[in-house]
């Protein structure tokens, strides 16, 4: 019988990489493995050649990049222009070719100084974003037809996020010293690969996932100026910053989290401020356009809109919509002052992003990528992340072939409402579940594969390994050390190994 050491004594450095091989504790892997001939013996040389965990996952990920482009071949040569429902019959849409004319790239406009033609005055994203397109724009050629200058852009804009999706390769699988090859979960995830070119979401998570590694690293004004150009590209980057609050209120870190936020504030308003001056009507746009938008795809507003026949206001259903994210709030902040042993970060942020995804009033199928890199460092288990993702693929059929439907005529090629409607069922379904289970880890931290490997919290930079100053509830009496327990030992380990029982 032995206990498991504290979280001093399980930090790893470069010199002592005694990494995880989830082969050797995940059932799934150490199938899947099979396929590549096997789970690592004791003895395999990890990282002793060129072929380290951050370059196999890295290429993995810009392989199953490259196959989610193929993916798009059918619109690619005709969907996106011939056919209203051709582009959702072969599941092949992207925003991306349809707004180089559509939003003035075409024309060479100016986002958000010049005035769009149609409906939407203006470029509707936040201010990085709008230059990650318009840098996408000068190296598209304006010479030839529109088709073929639309296929370019969209191609310019494939390599550029392309390269996104390799640093969230990299970055994630640092994040977690010991356990780099749960990078995998990553460039893996079928949701990944169909959704990366769909829009320009990938940008604000490479942002946020080099965030998350600069916190891991104990780098906290880095994290900050990443986490505010982050949310200078899309919104959902700044709700990291509430359960960061949370944590470092009970570890007592308010320096740490000051700087953090100092730099989240300082780097954003560098964006933002010069758009807001020079072109305040544009740079408002997405502000303005993410409050009247009415319910949309995806939502449960949208079931309940449909289903029950409600004609809610858009005004309303903002108003709830926020209020049932401020209940989810206090919920994670309740969560992580009472739990026994202080929640890792990465599980918060999962949770935090999650519940914004679920109360909102539109989900477009490329917000999956929002939380595959949380998800992966918040529950890197195989059979629980493929559970999710296969709800998540399930959604990315749905909805196209929803719009199928309903732009096919009297053909009706394509999904009903009332099957869309399980679509989104199963996408709510499959992030509750996960959600649930981050939860129980949560409370139970005996059940967190990553607590079970010895370490306290490797995403979690200052907060790793320290000692609790505030808690409530049962966690209170007394205060303990956030990476010990003194409950009762618990069974578990490698098939083979039985009887090993060691203290949490």
């Amino acid at each position: 019988m032995c206990g498991m050491p504290s979280a001093e004594t399980t930090r790893v450095s470069a010199h002592e990489p005694d990494l995880v091989r989830p082969t050797k504790e995940d059932p799934v892997a150490a199938a899947g493995s099979e396929l590549f001939g096997g789970p690592l013996g004791r003895r395999a040389l990890l990282g002793a050649s060129w072929w380290t965990p951050v370059r196999v996952i890295a290429l993995v990920a810009l392989g199953m990049f490259a196959l989610g482009m193929v993916q798009k071949l059918p619109c690619y040569d005709g969907g996106w222009f011939f056919g209203a429902s051709s582009q959702y019959t072969h599941a092949c849409y992207s925003d991306i070719p349809h707004l180089y004319q559509g939003r003035g790239f075409a024309d060479g406009l100016v986002p958000y100084f010049d005035k769009l033609e149609g409906d939407m005055e203006y470029l509707e994203y936040p201010v990085l974003t709008g230059v990650f397109m318009e840098v996408a724009a000068w190296l598209t050629p304006g010479s030839g037809s529109i088709q073929h200058q639309e296929q370019v852009y969209w191609m310019v804009n494939a390599g550029m996020l392309m390269a996104c999706a390799a640093v969230i390769a990299v970055c994630v699988t640092r994040t977690h010293r010991r356990r780099p090859w749960d990078g995998l979960l990553v460039a893996l995830a079928p949701a990944f690969a169909l959704t990366s070119t769909i829009n320009w979401d990938l940008l604000a998570v490479a942002l946020t996932a080099a965030a998350m590694l600069m916190w891991s690293r104990s780098r906290p004004l880095a994290f900050g100026v990443l986490l505010g150009l982050a949310t200078a590209a899309k919104l959902y980057p700044l709700f990291l910053l509430g359960p960061l609050l949370v944590l470092c209120w009970r570890a007592g870190r308010w320096r740490e989290f000051g700087t953090a936020l100092l730099g989240a504030v300082g780097s954003w308003l560098i964006v933002n401020v010069p758009i807001m001056l020079l072109a305040p009507e544009g740079w408002a746009k997405f502000y303005s356009f993410s409050q009247e938008r009415p319910i949309d795809f995806g939502s449960f507003w949208l079931i309940m809109s449909q289903r029950l026949e409600l004609q809610l206001a858009t005004e309303t259903v903002n108003t709830i919509a926020t209020l049932l994210m401020l209940v989810c709030c206090v919920g994670v902040a309740a969560l992580t002052l009472t739990a026994p042993r202080r929640p890792r970060f990465a599980q918060l942020a999962f949770l935090i992003v999650a519940a914004f995804i679920l109360t909102n009033k539109v989900y477009s199928p490329q917000y999956v990528l929002w939380l595959i890199p949380l998800a992966a460092l918040a529950r890197p288990k195989w059979r629980d992340f493929l559970i999710w993702q296969a709800c998540e693929v399930a959604y990315f059929l749905g909805i196209w072939m929803y719009l199928a439907y309903t732009t096919s005529g009297d053909a009706h090629k394509g999904l009903p409402t009332e099957g869309y409607q399980l679509a989104i069922l199963v996408h709510l379904l499959g992030t509750l579940y996960l959600c649930a289970v981050v939860v129980r880890d949560i409370l139970m931290p005996e059940r967190d594969v990553v607590r079970r490997s010895g370490d306290d919290d490797p995403s979690g930079g200052v907060l790793d390994g320290a000692e609790d100053v505030f808690v409530l509830g049962a966690a209170a009496h007394p205060p303990k050390h956030a990476a010990q327990y003194d409950g009762p030992y618990v069974d578990w380990g490698n098939e083979g190994e039985p009887g090993q029982r060691r203290s949490l």
